[in-house]
């Protein structure tokens, strides 16, 4: 995680430089039965490891409903019930492929990095309390950025709807860190008193509310619904990943989904101006402050993940790789062509 934080930092400085660029994530939609196929593509170029990547995702999605919200839920359809999601990395001196590798434990990596750059800009220097709202995958790079950028965190309470993976989870990340995780039994139990609220959810509805947001609280999110409106109005500072907002929508005809319609998921775009607020590569730059006062309440709202974070997360990966030895040597031939493209 560490790595993943300083390799992050220093290419939002290139990006906001204008020396490492990146593309809106595209979303490509289609029925597949009673549920949704989707063809997720993002890229792009950091120039200071030598790397472009490619982050590709062929999903099938469903939208069920768990306790009181709508949830985005992947179905592991490919065979030996998996997930289908690669980055595809490639060299920027001569344009041949590198690498391919799954994406899953990069894109939790590279959320809990981004938001643990958000937390050290905007949380107080001299929080003690946390709470984590969720319990799954991201939840536990949620954890790791955490202390990486507030190691000084005395309580931390984990909440998700469902109280055995919350046990689960605090038992596991107790043992990683040997640090005390404290399972609660709701969200207002886990969020009052809390100085850092971190959200790790798959809800397309907002979860944290204007009557939870304390004065000197920092909440961030690793996606726009999990936040209402209405905190993000009552904030004082609201920080957003890169301001693209939401990705570009290319679906069939006639078909309905959930976190794009109804007010749900990316629709809260529609309601709240990301536009004007200042993005992570701007905070890191020192373009614009970040906490200036120990009552602010402040938000960082992970908009839209972005093909730079793969390429450099990647890119790390692959070196730590090649230096231990891990990984399979394929012919470089095999990817690449005489034929003019």
């Amino acid at each position: 995680m560490d790595q993943c934080i300083d390799a992050l930092h220093d290419a939002y400085l290139d990006f906001a430089s204008g020396a490492a660029v990146t593309r809106q994530r595209s979303d490509t939609l289609v029925p597949s039965g009673k549920s949704v196929y989707g063809l997720k593509t993002m890229d792009g170029i950091a120039p200071r490891l030598g790397v472009g990547a490619v982050r590709i995702n062929s999903d099938i999605v469903t939208w069920p409903k768990i306790g009181d919200s709508y949830r985005r839920v992947k179905v592991p359809a490919a065979p030996g019930s998996r997930y289908t999601g690669l980055i595809l990395v490639f060299s920027i001196e001569t344009g041949e492929p590198l690498a391919i590798m799954p994406d899953g434990v990069i894109q939790r990596m590279r959320v809990g990095a981004t938001s643990a750059l958000g937390t050290h800009h905007l949380a107080r220097a001299d929080s003690r309390t946390a709470a984590i709202i969720g319990s799954g995958w991201q939840a536990g790079s949620q954890l790791m950025g955490l202390f990486a950028v507030r190691p000084d965190i005395e309580v931390i309470r984990i909440f998700s709807p469902n109280p055995e993976n919350v046990k689960t989870f605090c038992r596991a990340w107790s043992q990683q860190f040997n640090r005390e995780l404290h399972a609660v039994d709701s969200l207002i139990e886990a969020v009052e008193g809390a100085d850092i609220v971190l959200c790790a959810t798959s809800s397309i509805d907002s979860l944290f509310e204007v009557e939870h947001f304390e004065a000197g609280m920092h909440v961030g999110s690793i996606k726009p619904p999990e936040i209402s409106r209405q905190c993000l109005e009552l904030a004082d500072r609201v920080c957003v990943h890169v301001g693209h907002g939401k990705p570009i929508l290319t679906q069939s005809d006639d078909l309905i989904v959930p976190d794009h319609s109804s007010g749900r998921g990316w629709s809260i775009s529609d309601k709240f101006d990301f536009a004007v607020c200042p993005t992570l590569p701007e905070l890191i730059s020192g373009a614009v402050n970040g906490r200036v006062k120990p009552q602010e309440r402040t938000c960082f709202v992970n908009d839209l993940g972005l093909g730079l974070q793969f390429a450099v997360v990647a890119g790390i990966t692959m070196r730590l790789a090649l230096s231990a030895g891990i990984g399979q040597d394929l012919p470089t031939e095999i990817f690449t062509q005489l034929e003019h493209p």
